[in-house]
């Protein structure tokens, strides 16, 4: 009796957290879906030409998405850019070189780093970083670097660049994080053997470790653009909210999820509405891809430590 008890609690048990699973699924599947056809009056009026026109006309009704993929995609390359090479660097501090109470403290700031709200770091921008990048920065990078069209054209402060940097500052503590973790994976064997060669510590971190890591220091690095493509609100106040296509990086720009925060409230008739469901719907499936990739990557890494070490 009391096993067949045991056996009914378990079977409860196990189909109760396979609902949950499948509930953060059908959560997802369920927004796809109201994305998609929240977006139906968008796609058949416009189709594919949707995603490579320039033109981003309300009273017209001429929708096209390519300035605001162009201006996610900008931002977001211009925040790995930055973020990267500090946060790998961090990560192997922090595991390799720091002492244990260094480590812990500046683990701590990390972490408190990525529980600022987003829209705290968006008033900071505004009203800290954008008039600084304006009076110094931006013209420095012109007076030395203005042969190239990068940073050539009018400085305003809000800027595609502005809005590479607030996104880059809110992605380091992910992929400095997640390559923390991966790095203390690594095993203490690979370590150990290239000391055992005579390796210095530069070469054992750059062969033993990093090399070890790559794929899931890359499957960082891609949890933290999947982050990057979806950042709103400081982007949105640092950016500048032009639809535009410009080769300066001193221009304003338009992201896809600034122009749905910005315009959903005013967006009047029913095609608007519906052009803006459907930038949500590209967002939607970029970010989703990219995860996915991330997790396949972390997976993928992860797999040869759960082997036992001969």
């Amino acid at each position: 009796m009391n096993t067949a008890r045991k056996r009914y609690g378990d079977t409860v048990f196990r189909c109760l957290t396979l609902l949950m699973a499948l509930s953060i699924f059908a959560l997802v599947a369920l927004i796809g879906i109201e994305l998609f056809e929240g977006s139906g009056k968008s796609m058949h009026k416009f189709g594919w030409h949707f995603l490579v026109s320039s033109v981003w006309d309300p009273i017209a009704e001429e929708y096209g998405a390519l300035p605001f993929i162009f201006g996610t995609l900008v931002s977001s390359a211009i925040a790995l850019i930055i973020a990267v090479p500090i946060s790998i660097a961090t990560a192997v501090y922090l595991t390799e070189l720091a002492p244990r109470v260094v480590s812990q403290l500046l683990t701590m700031f990390i972490e408190l780093l990525a529980a600022v709200p987003s829209v705290i770091l968006g008033l900071w921008g505004v009203f800290v970083m954008v008039p600084w990048l304006r009076d110094h920065l931006f013209p420095w990078l012109q007076n030395h670097l203005g042969f190239l069209p990068l940073f050539q054209g009018p400085i305003y402060g809000v800027s595609m660049f502005a809005g590479g940097i607030i996104v880059a500052i809110m992605i380091i503590p992910i992929i400095t994080s997640v390559s923390r973790e991966i790095l203390q994976s690594v095993p203490k064997l690979q370590r150990e053997a290239a000391y055992a060669l005579g390796a210095t510590r530069w070469e054992v971190t750059r062969i033993s470790v990093l090399s070890y890591a790559k794929k899931g220091l890359f499957g960082a690095v891609i949890l933290g653009l999947g982050r990057a493509l979806g950042e709103t609100m400081a982007v949105t106040m640092v950016i500048g909210n032009s639809p535009q296509i410009v080769k300066s990086l001193f221009a304003p720009g338009y992201t896809l999820s600034s122009v749905i925060a910005n315009e959903f409230n005013e967006a009047t008739g029913s095609l608007y509405p519906s052009a803006l469901f459907e930038m949500g719907l590209v967002l939607l499936g970029v970010t989703v891809l990219v995860n996915a990739l991330a997790q396949l990557l972390l997976t993928t890494f992860a797999g040869p430590n759960v082997k036992p070490q001969n």
